[in-house]
């Protein structure tokens, strides 16, 4: 498999940038999303299974961790990571966004870095674009939450010419079935812009699973390519397939004053 190739190397992540909540203790939680093993809600449920230990006793949901504690997962002692880590990935098609060892796709093994890091959201196996790679997992819930309405871009294609009507009606709001609450919704209106007869660009806040290829599916159309550009304010820029590049300074300072609203 070919791993990604580092596109720049010109940040090795300054510390303090992204800025979180500091204490005396940590809740158990949030150490393992700072050493970056999981995220807040991957540790919960690592927490849930019994697989967590703090000085030898198997950990329960809410514990604190103090600086002399010593934390296990699977029995592997984990710490905080040292240097916090952000990554503009182009993810392409055939890698899928998981961490799972046991998937021969998953996006870790494609990357092959040189510590551990996960995505942020998901990017569908057959889709290609922009995903964000960090070991900072208090990071995620941030930039993923629906509420705090962050933008993401898309560049995509079908297998048909459409029409104004169909602009307008992905525009609208589209309804469609969500599978995890098992019931029928209209998704959030949105920008939608036409760029070619068979291509148009759309700008959600949503994160619905597979969002644009349900929407217009239920309007008659098969997606052929889907490319997402930007997540906020840091844009995929030329980045072939399977490049990567550390964030800027200025795309750190931009992102913590995006999530500290």
């Amino acid at each position: 498999m070919k791993h990604a190739v580092q596109k720049d190397t010109t940040l090795k992540q300054k510390q303090g940038i992204i800025r979180h909540e500091t204490s005396a203790s940590l809740r158990l939680n949030k150490f393992i999303s700072e050493s970056g093993y999981a995220s807040r809600r991957g540790a919960d449920r690592l927490i849930q299974d019994g697989l967590v230990m703090i000085n030898g006793q198997v950990a329960e949901v809410g514990s604190q961790v103090f600086p002399q504690d010593t934390v296990s997962v699977r029995g592997e002692t984990i710490k905080k990571a040292d240097d916090l880590v952000y990554i503009a990935l182009n993810k392409p098609v055939g890698i899928t966004s998981t961490t799972d060892s046991k998937d021969p796709s998953n996006i870790v093994d494609f990357m092959n870095y040189e510590s551990t890091i996960f995505p942020i959201g998901r990017l569908d196996k057959d889709s290609y674009g922009l995903i964000l790679m960090t070991n900072d997992g208090d990071i995620v819930n941030k930039i993923l939450r629906e509420e705090y309405g962050h933008d993401k871009e898309y560049i995509v294609s079908v297998h048909k010419t459409f029409d104004q009507e169909f602009i307008n009606q992905m525009q609208s709001g589209v309804e469609i079935y969500n599978q995890a609450a098992h019931i029928h919704e209209i998704t959030q209106a949105c920008d939608v812009e036409r760029i070619g007869p068979k291509t148009f660009k759309i700008i959600l806040k949503q994160g619905l699973n597979r969002q644009i290829r349900r929407m217009t599916k239920a309007l008659g159309y098969r997606v052929t390519s889907l490319k997402r550009v930007r997540i906020m304010h840091v844009s995929l820029d030329n980045l072939k397939p399977g490049e990567w590049r550390y964030l800027t300074e200025s795309e750190l300072i931009e992102m913590n004053h995006r999530i500290s609203q």
